[in-house]
């Protein structure tokens, strides 16, 4: 038989914490009793509605959450870092035609192009955030013959970002001195603006643009009419 004591003990702890802002199952679990048992005692109490309350339940509700699915989490962490080392060594060191075809692909999509009011303008600049698409393009160039010598580096970055620690990361990434840089282009702070690109990891984005390109675009607009040539239409 249960001691009508510790019934009263867990009732007024139950009255507690619905005054807290906990619900139902979440008092039963706390309190070791059946959900059903739980309603019974405070089924009939509504939830404080303030903002505080609020705020706890949103935090008591994460935690539950967080707890539920951390195990499905590493699973899906795990799988995802097998498959992608599993990938990456089936990729291994790209063939000359293939890095050919890859780093055109990357310019066409990413690259400057020139637009039909400015149809002669066929200078070949690259800009991206992506330090692992830089290293792509480069290794592109390299292997279309540009010397290094031919390349111009600027950094576009915003100016409440740390402005010669982004400039030396770049420089690094792409082996050349700071001094070898371009002017930065510094973009305005709008506080309006939501922005996401912030924090230690932000180094705004690097262009590469290529001197006397003109060639080397011809022969990736080339290499772009090729592939899309041998590739039928959906549905074909």
């Amino acid at each position: 038989m249960t001691d009508p004591r510790h019934e009263d003990d867990l009732y007024a702890q139950a009255v507690h914490l619905r005054s807290q802002g906990c619900s139902v199952p979440a008092i039963a679990q706390r309190l070791g009793v059946a959900k059903s048992t739980a309603y019974r005692w405070i089924g009939h109490i509504p939830l404080p509605d303030d903002e505080e309350s609020r705020a706890r339940r949103r935090a008591h509700s994460k935690v539950m959450t967080d707890a539920q699915w951390a195990g499905h989490r590493a699973a899906r962490d795990a799988a995802r870092a097998d498959t992608v080392a599993a990938t990456a060594g089936w990729v291994k060191q790209l063939r000359y035609r293939e890095l050919v075809l890859v780093g055109a692909a990357i310019y066409w999509a990413e690259g400057t192009k020139a637009k039909p009011w400015r149809p002669n303008d066929c200078r070949v600049r690259f800009v991206n955030s992506d330090p692992a698409l830089i290293t792509l393009f480069l290794r592109f160039v390299a292997a279309m013959g540009v010397p290094r010598a031919d390349l111009r580096f600027r950094v576009s970055i915003h100016e409440t970002a740390d402005v010669p620690e982004a400039v030396l990361w770049w420089a690094a990434l792409v082996g050349v001195s700071t001094e070898d840089f371009q002017p930065t282009v510094l973009k305005r702070h709008r506080p309006a603006t939501n922005r996401r690109n912030t924090g230690d990891g932000y180094r705004g984005r690097l262009a590469v643009e290529v001197a006397r390109s003109s060639r080397l675009y011809w022969k990736i607009e080339g290499i772009m009419k090729g592939m899309g040539d041998g590739v039928p239409p959906p549905g074909r």
